[in-house]
């Protein structure tokens, strides 16, 4: 009746061992790190990388626990502090030679202590959040205005090729505000100009008015419109933000909108809040220009004369000098998208490139008149210009075209990433700056420690105490309950914050809840004169019901904090759900394990220890 079949106890200790394993490295703590990764767009990083930082610090004398290349950064683990200070000193001056041009960004990081063997399991320790880590804390305003103001003008350009297009003379298109004026010299052809555009571009509203000799047009974007244009600009640069981000190495940043024209960045971990504002704060723009292919321009960039007039020299990817012309054909706003793939005729690997309307026509006059000329892509950061690829033109391009070449797989990826990067699409100002340090973090850290363990010990007292050995066995199912969330969060590789250790706390009296159910429902079977054995069948078997029907109401209030709520309330959340899960496993299925291994096979079992049972008509004790 109380027996666990073998299989079953194999899964339980199954789990205590992965449980064991998963939960270990949040144990072994952070050491000081120095992370190297690209400070360039068109610089890869790669393995050759993580030689020449251990020639650095070799040469230097300084020792490191290992460097190791991981992502598309290099990092470099030491014992402490100032070992981490002196080896980003030597690492930065042998890498960037050129301090105002710096090729690697050389930041400062923490990395887990686990041993190797743990690591090579994928047993990983838990992300801790601002408030456990330290790091720091950016809130960003993206200028709306500006995002207006850039669609402006780019709908004044649309309006620009739609009426040449069309045959329809202008006297002038100006840009006031957010609208755009577009002046006529008869009526005849502001009325046809008006019904082009109303049905050409839908976003804006047109109102004409006479003025002096002339008619005017004026173009105003639509509410409906520039709210779109405003969150649009909101989500590009939150994903811009991400990109810059992860050369930072930051494990779990925290980037999200907060209102309708803020973003909050949270950086845990990051201890140079220079370097971090210094990435955040980089601007970078694309630019598609003619290559010059004169033999001034050739002998320009051989270094036997100077640059001719009207053109610039540029590096190209692999060191190669390219001379191009001044004139921007199309700049990264009108690029909608750059996919790497493979061309259909040779099944070489190309990229792929989608244009907006605007850029298709520029694109097709462009390359119609330039067919088997070069065409240079550059990438401009801080001031200064590389050129990623230069392919050449084989036929008249459209809203979508291909690079291809001699390029391998890994470069045809690399160069599509490189022009999606692009720029923000409204400028962002930091108007909120906090520093939360290491220190503080640690002490955060402490005190979450200690309210779980006050607590466990505060519940497993009063269930001993008033339970005996069964509120044993319920204060070990607790332990393995705690066990399992832990190892759980850090098999996701969840992000543990204050409110995660609060609902980690409020995980532990909601868990015992269900041991205390059981145990009352044994003592009920015991009070109605049955058997211990049966008593204890019967205990788990009514009470599984009542424990699924309550942890199910206290889930789907779990589940509506995740679904709506944000930043800290989600972290909660999740906690909160997966203790309710681990709970429910350690509390019915581990502790009905332990009393089964205990009483299940004793066959003439007189009483269980689980405290004092009161009879009804009851001058008789109970089983103790």
């Amino acid at each position: 009746m109380n027996r666990y079949p073998l299989w079953k106890y194999a899964i339980l200790l199954v789990t205590l061992v992965v449980g064991l394993v998963y939960t270990l490295p949040n144990f072994f703590g952070e050491a000081p790190a120095v992370q190297v990764s690209s400070g360039k767009a068109t610089l890869k990083v790669d393995g050759s990388l993580a030689t020449k930082v251990e020639q650095i610090l070799s040469a230097a004398g300084i020792k490191a626990d290992f460097v190791q290349f991981e992502g598309n950064s290099v990092k470099a683990r030491f014992q402490d502090l100032d070992t981490q200070s002196r080896a980003k000193e030597a690492i930065a001056k042998a890498l960037n030679p050129d301090a105002a041009d710096p090729s690697y960004i050389v930041a400062l990081n923490l990395l887990s202590r686990s041993p190797q063997w743990l690591t090579s399991l994928h047993a990983m320790p838990m992300y801790l959040g601002l408030d456990l880590r330290g790091g720091v804390h950016f809130l960003m305003q993206v200028d709306m205005k500006s995002a207006l103001t850039k669609k402006a003008e780019s709908l004044a350009g649309d309006i620009r090729v739609i009426l040449r297009d069309k045959n329809l003379r202008h006297a002038g298109i100006t840009r006031d505000g957010n609208s755009v004026d577009v002046r006529f010299r008869d009526r005849e052809t502001l009325t046809a100009a008006r019904s082009l555009l109303a049905d050409q571009l839908p976003d804006l509203q047109w109102v004409d008015a006479p003025e002096g000799t002339e008619f005017k047009l004026t173009g105003t974007l639509k509410p409906e419109a520039a709210r779109l244009v405003q969150e649009t600009a909101v989500k590009q640069n939150i994903t811009t933000l991400h990109n810059r981000v992860n050369e930072l190495g930051v494990a779990e940043p925290v980037i999200q909108q907060q209102g309708l024209d803020r973003v909050v960045v949270q950086l845990p971990g990051v201890q140079d809040t220079a370097k971090a504002k210094d990435i955040i704060g980089r601007t970078a723009t694309l630019e598609l220009r003619m290559v010059d292919d004169s033999a001034e321009a050739a002998a320009a960039a051989a270094g036997t004369g100077p640059v001719p007039f009207g053109a610039e020299l540029y590096i190209e990817r692999g060191a190669q000098p390219l001379v191009v012309k001044r004139q921007v054909i199309l700049t990264g706003e009108s690029l909608i998208d750059a996919q790497a793939g493979f061309d259909p005729q040779t099944q070489q690997p190309s990229v792929n490139l989608t244009v907006d309307a605007k850029g298709a026509r520029i694109m097709k006059e462009v390359s119609g008149a330039n067919v088997g000329k070069r065409m240079a892509i550059l990438l401009f950061e801080k001031g200064k210009g590389e050129v990623i690829t230069a392919p050449r033109i084989n036929s008249e391009l459209g809203a979508r075209f291909q690079i291809s070449g001699s390029m391998s797989t890994v470069e045809a990826n690399d160069t599509a990433l490189l022009l999606r990067a692009g720029s923000l699409a409204a400028p962002m100002e930091i108007i909120e700056e906090k520093t939360i340090g290491p220190t503080l973090g640690a002490e955060n850290i402490g005190k979450g420690f200690n309210s779980v363990i006050y607590g466990f010990a505060a519940i497993a007292l009063f269930m001993c105490l008033y339970y005996m050995l069964f509120g044993a066995f319920s204060t070990i199912a607790l332990a393995f309950n705690l066990l399992l969330l832990v190892a759980l969060l850090s098999m996701l590789q969840a992000t543990l914050t204050l409110p995660g250790i609060a609902a980690i706390a409020l995980t532990l009296g909601m868990a015992i809840d269900a041991n205390v159910l059981i145990n009352e429902r044994v003592r009920e079977e015991l009070r109605a004169g049955a058997s211990p054995q049966a008593a204890i069948h019967t205990g788990y078997e009514k009470a599984w019901a009542t424990i699924l029907d309550s942890n199910i109401t206290t889930l789907i209030a779990g589940i509506a904090l995740f679904a709506f709520g944000s930043g800290p309330v989600r972290g909660f959340a999740v906690v909160h759900c997966l203790g309710i899960l681990t709970s429910m496993f350690s509390a019915v299925v581990f502790s009905r394990g332990l009393v089964n291994l205990w009483y299940g096979r004793q066959k003439k079992l007189k009483s269980v220890s689980i405290g004092q049972v009161w009879k009804a008509q009851a001058d008789v004790p109970a089983n103790t």
